[in-house]
Order: structure tokens, then C-alpha cells, then sequence
């Protein structure tokens, strides 16, 4: 058994909260749960810059459970029950790139929703040359592009951007582009 059904398995087993438009929790719920019912959940975007300003983007493995195999902008994801944005946003970062101890900084505040996804966000910047490692296989792929450059970047990676996770060019290229362009 390869190790992609057992991960599907706990992630969808894993505990989400239900949160309202300003993040305060509703209710409980597994995150299969809250996949199928389209509940809105609390979630973190962590963008790495290298030291010459350039983005890391990645693409996602295609067993995630939501917007398989696209690219994205930034690393990140749920926020489990009881963490804290900040918390979730550093486990994120070690569990998907390997970073740990970096420091992180929140530009920004969002909310997305979408016929697959609907959470409310916070948008964290850190500065790393790595080295990267992915070693929870969430990340299959990775290239640097600078923020000029990112919609050029995204256009070239994907057909009328639909492969390109859609949180991220709604919440995070905007931040991105207000802040270093």
C-alpha cells in the first residue's frame, strides 16, 4: 500500500472548525465533513521569498484533497481546532517545506469561496533560500518566479488559470502585488 491512501485517510479524519466570517468558531466537524458540506474553516497562506525578492511557488501533489496536482502560491492549509493562525502557519511551513525557525510576518487578511472551498485566511511572508524539503509528499514541484513576473508565471503554468489554486490568485497574489511591486 503506497503511502498516499493512508494520508487521504487521516487528513479526511482530522477535526476542522466551522467558523463564522470573522474566524469566531461555530462548531466542530472532520475535515471530510467539512470538504462535502462546503463549511467555511479557518485557513494559513505562508509565501517564501528568497533573499533577491524572488516567489516560491509549488505544485501539489495529486492526492491533496482539494485542487490536486495545481500550482500554488504560497505553502499552507487548514488551521487545526484550537491552534493559533500563527502556530498553524509555522506547522505548515515545516510539514510542507521543511522551514523551521524562520521568521514569519502577517501581511494580510482574506476570505475565499468558491464551489469547492469557502474559508477565511491570514497571509504570512517569510524570507528563506532553504534549503527546502518536502518530505510529507504534499509538494511535487517547485519553481521561483519574481512578483513582476507572477502573472506571467501563473498564465504559462496554467490554461485560463484554472490550475492554479484559486484561493491564492483571489487572496494572496493581491497582497503580494500591493506590498513588493
Amino acid at each position: 500500500m503506497t503511502g498516499a491512501p493512508n494520508r487521504a485517510h487521516t487528513v479526511g479524519d482530522e477535526l476542522v472548525e466551522v467558523v463564522a466570517l470573522d474566524g469566531s468558531v461555530e462548531r466542530i466537524i472532520s475535515r471530510r465533513e467539512m470538504r462535502a458540506a462546503h463549511a467555511r474553516h479557518r485557513a494559513v497562506s505562508v509565501v517564501v521569498l528568497g533573499t533577491d525578492g524572488r516567489v516560491l511557488i509549488h505544485q501539489r501533489a495529486p492526492d491533496k484533497d482539494v485542487w490536486a496536482a495545481r500550482w500554488d502560491i504560497a505553502f499552507g492549509g487548514v488551521v487545526a481546532v484550537g491552534e493559533s493562525w500563527d502556530d498553524s502557519a509555522r506547522r505548515e511551513l515545516a510539514e510542507e517545506a521543511g522551514l523551521v525557525d524562520v521568521e514569519l510576518v502577517e501581511v494580510g487578511r482574506g476570505s475565499f469561496d468558491d464551489a469547492e472551498v469557502s474559508m477565511v485566511s491570514r497571509v504570512y511572508v517569510t524570507i528563506s533560500d532553504g534549503p527546502f524539503v518536502f518530505v510529507d509528499g504534499e509538494v511535487i514541484d517547485t519553481a521561483w518566479t519574481t512578483i513582476g513576473e507572477l502573472d506571467a508565471t501563473i498564465e504559462r503554468l496554467t490554461v485560463d488559470q484554472t490550475e492554479f489554486c484559486p484561493d491564492s490568485l483571489a487572496v494572496v497574489a493581491p497582497i503580494l502585488h500591493r506590498l513588493y511591486a
